[in-house]
């Protein structure tokens, strides 16, 4: 009798771990927003954007609501995202929101044209979660 408490306790015990599991996962499942960078190996605008906003976007705002991802354009179109159209020149950042593209800017020209296109996209995300 002792013997099948112990095995009822155990199967207990790795049916919740298995329930904890896949509620995380479901959750985990659930992709917030990011914000992809399209590059290319030797792209000069992508090394230039590197140098101008990389050091500073990830302490701002939009880097907290959006994390950058950077996908090699070499390797194809990425699987896991639903484009509107496929990326062509590098650098493209392309705004996801739960796997399906939002907006996007082609290229990059300078810092302050960046931020100045990057804050109307990051606003169609709404309002940032508490």
């Amino acid at each position: 009798m002792r013997q099948f408490a112990i095995l009822t306790l155990r199967s207990s015990f790795a049916f919740l771990l298995f329930a904890v599991a896949a509620f995380a996962l479901t959750v985990a499942g659930a992709r917030a927003a990011e914000l992809v960078m399209f590059e290319r190996d030797g792209c000069p605008y992508c090394a230039r954007w590197d140098a101008e906003v990389a050091p500073a976007y990830i302490k701002t705002d939009a880097g907290q609501r959006a994390p950058l991802r950077r996908y090699n354009i070499g390797l194809g179109q990425p699987k896991d995202i639903v484009l509107e159209r496929p990326v062509r020149y590098t650098p493209t950042f392309v705004l996801v929101d739960d796997g399906r593209e939002v907006s996007r800017i082609t290229g990059y020209v300078e810092n302050g044209m960046f931020w100045g296109l990057l804050q109307p996209m990051i606003a169609k995300l709404g309002p940032a979660p508490p």
